[in-house]
């Protein structure tokens, strides 16, 4: 159990308070690059900060303010212009580093005051990676965006899947260290879910928990596997601070609010060894549902089963209340390790994990089970043999609400058919078996 203080320094994420200070030293992906081919300007809320993200008639992202400094108007109705944003309530333009550039009647009527020159407006550097958008909000000099492994992969289908989720980001996280959770939630409740009473899934029988180089690894030997298979030799990367690395995809958990969590979702699918060679001319993103058109959660999908149990715990957990196990060892080392960072953080320490060498920010690798079959690749006939393959390649398990023109473009890249996701119910073989 925590003390109502140390929760509230692992919750707390506004300018100012400890683990607001710790998570601005570290890029967070926001938003897809591809929202923005028919839209200029996107409102965007990260670390409690009310912000708009543009992209002006340049091609260059800009990630300032909200709201005009002259009247207050929302900026995320303003105009992009060849550079920057101008406000569209009386023309006053911004560039990328906030900078006031342009106030269109004081530049004509009173240019001798220079009154543009002392306005500024709060801005952060934006950077594009991998189809998606990335902010830093921290103090300067910046670390380097990283250049994960899986960015550069060829032969495959990327996409972005964001999700607001109405609950605390460090909720979130905590699932990226708690490998019981996909016994019970995505397995046994899966099978529930479909109608089926058992019998119940391989259960847990030994777990592991490292810290490395990027974060923490999780191993485990369940029922149907031995010490010598790569869930105990290689194990899964809770990705420091907010992230997860599966190996065929990533997830992080980025901050809006104390309250309301971005789920960024990268997934990539390496094409049939006919279909090579294969390039992507541009990752796609969508956003996926958490309710149903009822209100209902919604939990077919994998991430949208994590969702409802992230959530199900509060806005804001209650740590004072609960009563962790043997299971949870992870749960506890990444608490620990925070804390540490935090203490560090606020006595002028630099950011654990951070990477600042270009030399070795070149495809940085991480622990990765099935690195392999990933990388090489299956044929067609392997993968319509093998029936979780053929889940894996002819449909998206990961989340619902994938829109028609995302599957169309997988299914193209794929060579396959490929069909909308019933649900994991009605699986046996649950598709999260290993992961």
């Amino acid at each position: 159990m925590l003390s109502p203080e140390k929760n509230r320094q692992l919750t707390e994420v506004g300018p100012g308070t400890p683990m607001g200070e710790l998570l601005r030293r570290y890029w967070h992906p926001i938003a897809g690059a591809s929202e923005f081919d028919d839209a200029a300007t996107r409102a965007v809320r990260v670390l409690g900060e009310d912000l708009v993200l543009y992209k002006d008639l340049r091609g260059r992202f800009g990630l300032v303010d909200r709201h005009c400094p002259h009247r207050r108007a929302d900026l995320s109705h303003g105009m992009v212009e060849a550079c920057g944003l101008r406000c569209n309530y009386h023309g006053w333009r911004f560039d990328e580093t906030g900078a006031c550039v342009e106030q269109p009647y004081e530049d004509t009527a009173h240019p001798e005051l220079g009154m543009k020159d002392r306005i500024r407006i709060k801005a952060y550097p934006v950077e594009a990676k991998a189809g998606m958008l990335w902010a830093y909000l921290g103090p300067q000099p910046a670390p380097l965006l990283p250049d994960w492994e899986p960015f550069s992969w060829p032969n495959g289908f990327a996409q972005v899947v964001i999700s607001e989720v109405p609950c605390n980001w460090f909720q979130c996280q905590e699932n990226s260290i708690d490998p019981v959770h996909f016994e019970w939630m995505h397995e046994n409740w899966g099978q529930r879910l479909g109608g089926e009473t058992g019998p119940y899934g391989p259960t847990h029988l030994e777990l592991a928990f490292e810290e490395f180089e990027f974060g923490f690894v999780y191993k485990r030997i369940k029922e149907d596997t031995s010490a010598a298979h790569p869930n105990w030799t290689i194990g899964r990367v809770c990705l420091w601070p907010n992230g997860f690395f599966l190996g065929e995809h990533f997830e992080w958990r980025v901050p809006i609010d104390d309250e309301n969590t971005l789920s960024v979702t990268w997934k990539f699918t390496r094409v049939p060894k006919e279909q090579e060679p294969f390039t992507q001319a541009a990752i796609p993103t969508w956003r996926g549902p958490v309710f149903d058109e009822e209100g209902r959660w919604i939990t077919s999908h994998v991430m949208n089963q994590d969702f409802l149990a992230w959530a199900g715990q509060g806005r804001i957990t209650d740590r004072t209340l609960e009563h962790l196990g043997q299971s949870d060892r992870g749960i506890l080392m990444i608490r620990k390790r925070f804390f540490e960072e935090l203490k560090a953080i606020g006595e002028g320490g630099g950011p654990k994990f951070a990477i600042r060498d270009p030399e070795r920010n070149r495809c940085v690798e991480l622990p990765m089970m099935d690195r392999e079959a990933v990388i090489d690749g299956f044929t067609k006939a392997e993968i319509l043999a093998d029936p979780r393959k053929r889940l894996m390649f002819t449909s998206y398990v990961f989340q619902a609400g994938q829109p028609d023109w995302v599957r169309d473009a997988f299914a193209t890249a794929m060579g396959l058919e490929v069909i909308e996701f019933s649900g994991l119910g009605a699986l046996r073989a649950p598709t999260t078996a290993g992961a």
